[in-house]
């Protein structure tokens, strides 16, 4: 699909590194690289890392830059700036451009690569764009970024951060579990020619219907979901939502492959960038990408969920 105002044509299924950094369990070298090369070979051509992503931090990126070698200039490499120190509790301040672009360019040594094609703000919620907005002009100009954008579920956010008609790229979480930007987000996208990533199209795996109430976790992402309190809630209510999906889908691969194709079945989105920890993975992504679903398929799936 043709990547909003970039003209870029990107594989509507991408690669989500954050899964490669041992947040969501060890992961190693070699499984890492194979992942990234099966998801490349399987005709992905868009990959999403950040600097935040890893334990430690930074080592997606790292793993991601060894894994380019050679192949780099075939592919559309986006990252994030925004959230450096934040989950070890001493958060950057970003009170500059210049802080904006050093983390950049701190990026781009450990991609090993002299440009990234997308840099995102990773600050959801900010407030004034301002020193972001300065930082990735003057990095466009130095060559260093080709576009730039924010990843935000705000509608808000994402106004003021295109105050100058300047943002190209808005990576939003959506998934059939999370359909709100349906209202007003995507339209506004679309209105703005706006290229749009999915995050979160399989609800950090929810939509594969391999959990239950029973389920635990060990990663870091989702030990949250073990104890009570609002992330157990929306967990256990999202079970139910699949539960009930599981009665016109079989969980396992082919749920999978149906909620990507819903997410990348809406006309603004240009593509969507789940997680992948294994070849397989990566390999069954990829494949949710050669169909788009019809708008009877989809309201038949809406329909589902909602019981």
């Amino acid at each position: 699909k043709t990547f909003g105002k970039t003209g870029w044509q990107v594989s509507t299924i991408g690669l989500g590194t954050w899964n490669i950094g041992n947040q969501w369990g060890e992961i190693d070298d070699v499984t890492a690289y194979a992942t990234i090369h099966a998801a490349i070979e399987s005709g992905m051509n868009l990959i999403d890392t950040a600097d935040a992503y890893g334990i430690p931090y930074g080592l997606s990126e790292k793993r991601l830059g060894r894994a380019l070698g050679g192949i780099r200039h075939q592919l559309y490499v986006v990252s994030k700036v925004g959230n450096w120190g934040r989950r070890m509790g001493y958060q950057l301040a970003y009170a500059h451009p210049d802080h904006v672009r050093l983390c950049i360019h701190a990026s781009l040594g450990r991609l090993r690569t002299d440009y990234l094609d997308v840099s995102l703000c990773h600050e959801s919620n900010l407030g004034d764009p301002t020193v972001y907005l300065e930082g990735f002009e003057q990095l466009v100009q130095e060559g260093s970024i080709r576009a730039y954008g924010i990843s935000t579920n705000s509608l808000e956010v994402l106004k003021r951060f295109n105050v100058n008609g300047t943002c190209s790229v808005v990576q939003v979480d959506y998934s059939l579990l999370n359909r709100a930007p349906e209202a007003e987000f995507l339209p506004y996208c679309q209105e703005q020619n706006i290229g749009v990533m999915v995050r979160g199209p399989l609800a950090k795996g929810v939509l594969s219907g391999r959990y239950d109430a029973a389920s635990t976790f060990t990663d870091t992402v989702r030990q949250g979901w073990n104890d009570e309190g609002a992330a157990r809630d929306k967990f256990l209510e999202q079970v139910a939502q699949v539960d009930r999906l599981k009665q016109v889908v079989k969980p396992g691969p082919a749920m999978v492959t149906t909620a990507l194709r819903y997410v990348i079945s809406h006309p603004a989105i240009a593509t969507a960038i789940p997680g992948a920890k294994s070849p397989e993975q990566a390999r069954t992504n990829a494949a949710a990408g050669d169909t788009l679903l019809s708008a009877a398929e989809c309201e038949r799936l809406v329909n589902a969920l909602q019981g």
